[in-house]
């Protein structure tokens, strides 16, 4: 049973924070820039759950993550996604094979899944075949081929990329599938002087490569940890409205969601939300999630469970101002929120 006296407590939460502070450093050597994504990268990985990358091509998406691996001391493996790519490329698949005795028998290849940390680049050229093979990996942390069950190594991660720009052969990703990324997030374009870093650091003689700095064990313990953090039940409650409002038809839908939206977050979404809440709380040494930490979660918990209408998609409506939209319009408590919710439209 956990020690939760106040001191062990207190210890445990200023290691975490001592630990992630390293851990983004050690990041910062190589990535310029991007802390949202990467404290958006880092809950996934602290949560046991999966991220997709989005951005135009070149904004770092890939060297991200493989300098996340190499900051850890975890197996790391890479699978570049294109058409005619098989399941069995990323499961692995049975072949028969010889014995020392000189017999014949069936050996289970391993794929390139059963890794902690897989990096899927450009997921959304992959045909749905494929795409759906990571269903039970992302979902269960296990893998079904012929009548064995593989179960992953702890801790198991997909960390998936894709262009928002090009849509020529390209198959977009199912809501089944995107309904087990924990986030979906958004890599910016670099300011000015983000621009001139990465120019020096990528453009002089010297180049620089992140070395581990947590271990296995270490990411398992903070695993552990967040699981501990306590949600008062008022927060746990405002997580779960706003996952209501996100359904047209739900007692806080606001009209923005009522006009512009199809189907609304999945209980998966609460689960996101609430969890990196309790992260985003030990990232700034808070034993617990208040309502801040879920109001600053919500975009990226959700932006991909939200489904537009033919209206919302007509007129180019993001799912980005729904949230924000509900997010601004959603009481702090039950009481009196329905008069501030009418007036809520687009930001």
């Amino acid at each position: 049973m956990s020690d939760t006296s106040p001191e062990s407590v207190r210890q445990g939460t200023e290691q975490f924070r001592s630990s992630i502070a390293t851990l983004k450093q050690e990041i910062g050597k190589t990535i310029v820039g991007n802390e949202p994504v990467i404290d958006g990268v880092l809950m996934c990985l602290l949560a046991g759950g999966h991220a997709l990358l989005e951005g135009v091509p070149g904004l770092g998406k890939t060297m991200l993550v493989k300098t996340l691996s190499e900051s850890l001391s975890l197996q790391f493996s890479r699978v570049q996604f294109t058409p005619d790519l098989m399941p069995a490329d990323i499961l692995g698949t049975t072949v028969i094979d010889e014995t020392q005795a000189g017999g014949k028998a069936f050996e289970f290849r391993r794929g390139p899944i059963f890794a902690n940390i897989v990096l899927a680049d450009e997921i959304n050229r992959a045909t749905p075949k494929t795409q759906s093979a990571l269903l039970e990996a992302m979902q269960e942390h296990r893998v079904s081929v012929g009548r064995r069950t593989h179960v992953l190594d702890e801790p198991f991660v997909v960390l998936a990329t894709q262009n928002p720009l090009e849509s020529e052969g390209t198959y977009p990703l199912p809501e089944a599938q995107l309904d087990r990324f924990f986030m979906k997030l958004h890599v910016p374009f670099p300011n000015r002087d983000e621009l001139h870093s990465i120019l020096d650091r990528t453009t002089g003689e010297t180049t620089t490569k992140a070395s581990p700095v947590l271990h296995r064990d270490d990411i398992l313990r903070m695993q552990a940890l967040v699981r501990r953090v306590p949600a008062a039940r008022h927060v746990q409650d405002y997580a779960i409205r706003l996952i209501q409002a996100t359904h047209p038809d739900g007692p806080d839908a606001p009209a923005v969601c009522k006009q512009f939206v199809r189907f609304g977050a999945s209980p998966r979404g609460a689960q996101a939300v609430l969890l990196a809440a309790k992260i985003r709380a030990l990232f700034e040494g808070r034993f617990a999630a208040s309502i801040d930490d879920v109001r600053a979660v919500a975009l990226p918990a959700l932006r991909h469970r939200v489904l537009l209408n033919f209206e919302g998609e007509a007129e180019g409506v993001k799912t980005d101002q729904v949230i924000d939209g509900i997010l601004k319009g959603l009481a702090e408590t039950k009481a009196g929120a329905g008069a501030s919710e009418a007036q809520v439209g687009l930001s």
